[in-house]
């Protein structure tokens, strides 16, 4: 049976279904029938023979075995398949096939009705001795027809009509009361027999129609159950599996992990990819084409590894691939640097180099994915802070930095609480660093167990924390304590700087936040400096509009660690950017590094081309202040100058230096 049958048979009209059902029956009936009539003409023409009527007796016969032979053949003969191939059964039988056999079997049975119906030859009309023998098998034969055709009542009915008009014609025209009694008694006979077929054929199609329907459901509820099963396969495939590249998302890896058997001494290595100008691609030629890229690293990370490594989607543009580490050859280092190699092959329709990749590794002998994971994305930041193109295998550094991590993760809350935090304030210097212009407010922690807390992880794992509004609050508070103490000793012409992240910028209202305390403390817009990172200002849409209700109010706006970034001239402008410290990296040594010296240099034509203040920060020597001076840098920071304090030492060696803030 064709794999679409089912269907096929569901959509064939059940009157079609009860039609093939009685040719069925018909055919095995009349392979019964049929030989006994066979037999019944034989003794009939023996009765002929011993009543001296043996040349119409042997005729008749003949005529009979003939019509008997032919209904034989036409229960042989072939119904047309509508599945060729297929078995021979009901749902199978082509309609107009059966409907041709149907009328061609009540035919034949008339045939041999009139043919039966000529048995009054041999018995003078039923007036002859023999005529009690005849009739008795006239009756037996036309209720065996009757019992032979209930599947299909026009069959036997064009049998005995001819049979039994036949008796009751011959018996009117002998004549005589018993006659005439015995042919009305033969005519209800008649009636009978047609009534009883009809009752035996409506009841056949009542069955078979039960049967055809209970048939139908049953293949109904296959389909069904199969379309579920189908649906079902489906939906947990969609539910593990990344739509778009078809690799696993990260249910289906973490659900692929845990069902991993042990891997022995060798452990298993977790690598976590992380796409390098993939932001840039997006922005430059539509999501489209990043969904394209996305699908070809999928497609190449599969291509590059061996089938029993797990391969998954994350989310976004961050891959994971887990494999057994006793399996291959390679160390998990090798793998990175081939995969990174793999992903930098120029894609058809960017530029070479467009599109990198950053790999965080972690090693680890015990299956625990989770940790695995911690430590793979620690690794992956690192290997990003790198550059492009990396990979970073999880180490003692960054276990140590890890559980220091979560040491503050842990605390963070309570040292907000309890005043635990610091903001200290550096300087930064104008007129060639000989005049104070601003400060810059860092935020400070001395952790019980760790010490001092850079404030990059602090403000890190604040935002994770779900801290940030509150640590964003806190810094916001003692910048503006430093604001009314500059005010209060005539300094308000100093401004104060304060850092914000990435993710403050995305997550708070902080154009908000800031105006409102601003008027509440009537304090100037003016003396106030927001500092945001390059990697803040790439994402212009998400920060353009906070940051021009803040430069509407006036607050400045600079860019941090300049030079380290991908920001355009036009996002400059587009940012209200008042000013651009650059990084120290560029800085310090710099009067050892002649390439520095030309990236400081560009840097501050950079900003003078376009009307923008320059600081540079890091300046720890004398000799690095000389060639700032000679480059045309007016602006500067550093521990040359003065390191960061706190509140109460800054305002004392303000007080203190007071020809440099005149």
């Amino acid at each position: 049976m064709s794999p679409n049958q089912p269907a096929e048979a569901l959509a064939l009209p059940l009157r079609h279904l009860i039609a093939a059902d009685q040719l069925l029956a018909v055919r095995r009936s009349m392979l019964i029938s049929v030989p006994v009539s066979i037999i019944l003409g034989l003794i009939s023409l023996l009765v002929a023979l011993h009543y001296g009527q043996g040349l119409a007796g042997l005729l008749w016969f003949l005529a009979s075995s003939l019509v008997n032979v032919v209904r034989m053949l036409l229960c042989r003969f072939p119904v047309r398949l509508l599945d060729p191939g297929g078995p021979v059964e009901p749902k199978n039988l082509d309609p107009a096939s059966v409907r041709q056999h149907l009328f061609l079997q009540s035919l034949v049975a008339a045939a041999s009705g009139v043919v039966w119906a000529f048995v009054a030859i041999l018995c003078d009309g039923y007036t002859a001795p023999q005529s009690i023998f005849y009739l008795v098998v006239l009756c037996g034969i036309t209720a065996g027809a009757i019992t032979a055709g209930f599947a299909y009542a026009l069959m036997p009915i064009c049998y005995i009509v001819p049979v039994l008009l036949s008796v009751a014609g011959c018996l009117v025209y002998a004549g005589g009361f018993d006659r005439y009694c015995l042919a009305a008694t033969t005519i209800i006979y008649l009636a009978a027999l047609i009534r009883g077929a009809r009752e035996s054929e409506a009841l056949f199609r009542q069955s078979s129609r039960l049967k055809n329907e209970a048939t139908a459901m049953a293949i109904s509820l296959e389909v069904a159950r199969d379309q579920a099963t189908q649906a079902a396969a489906k939906m947990g495939h969609r539910a593990t599996h990344d739509e778009l590249t078809g690799l696993l998302n990260r249910s289906g890896f973490m659900q692929e992990v845990a069902s991993l058997p042990s891997s022995g001494e060798a452990g298993f290595a977790l690598m976590l990819l992380d796409l390098d100008g993939f932001k840039s691609i997006n922005d430059a030629f539509g999501h489209k084409a990043g969904d394209r890229v996305l699908v070809e690293v999928g497609r190449r990370l599969r291509q590059s590894l061996s089938n029993d490594v797990l391969v998954a989607r994350l989310g976004g543009d961050e891959f994971a691939v887990l494999l057994d580490t006793a399996r291959h050859d390679d160390t998990p280092s090798i793998l990175a640097t081939k995969l990174i190699a793999a992903i930098s092959i120029p894609f058809a329709t960017f530029d070479a180099g467009r599109i990198g990749v950053s790999i965080g590794v972690c090693v680890s002998s015990e299956r625990d994915v989770d940790e695995m994971l911690v430590r793979a994305d620690a690794a992956l930041y690192r290997a990003k802070s790198q550059g492009r193109n990396r990979h970073y295998v999880f180490d003692d550094d960054l276990r140590d930095h890890l559980a220091m991590r979560r040491d503050i993760e842990r605390d963070v809350a309570k040292a907000l609480s309890n005043d635990a935090l610091e903001v200290w304030f550096q300087p930064i210097f104008g007129n060639g660093g000989r005049k104070i212009t601003d400060l810059e407010a860092l935020v400070r922690w001395n952790h019980p167990r760790h010490g001092w807390i850079p404030p990059t992880d602090l403000v890190a794992v604040a935002s994770f924390s779900g801290l940030a509004e509150p640590l964003f609050r806190y810094i916001l508070k003692d910048v503006c304590t430093m604001m009314q103490t500059l005010r209060a000793m005539n300094l308000g012409h100093l401004r104060v700087a304060m850092n914000m992240s990435p993710r403050e910028m995305s997550q708070l209202a902080v154009d908000d936040l800031i105006i409102t305390k601003l008027r509440k403390l009537d304090l100037p817009a003016s003396m106030l400096e927001i500092e945001i990172t390059e990697d803040t200002a790439k994402d212009i849409s998400s920060v353009q509009g906070k940051l021009a209700a803040l430069a509407k109010e006036g607050v400045r706006i600079a860019i941090d660690d300049f030079g380290v970034g991908y920001s355009s001239m036009s996002s400059l402008r587009q940012l209200h950017v008042d000013r651009i410290k650059i990084d120290r990296s560029f800085v310090y040594g710099i009067a050892q590094s002649v390439d520095d010296r030309k990236v400081v240099q560009s840097i501050l034509g950079l900003g003078k081309s376009l009307g923008i203040e320059v600081v540079a920060e890091g300046v720890e020597t004398e000799a690095d202040l000389r060639i700032l001076r000679q480059l045309g840098c007016v602006s500067m920071q550093g521990h040359y100058f003065a390191k960061p304090m706190p509140h109460h030492e800054a305002i004392d060696w303000i007080n203190q230096s007071r020809s440099l803030v005149q």
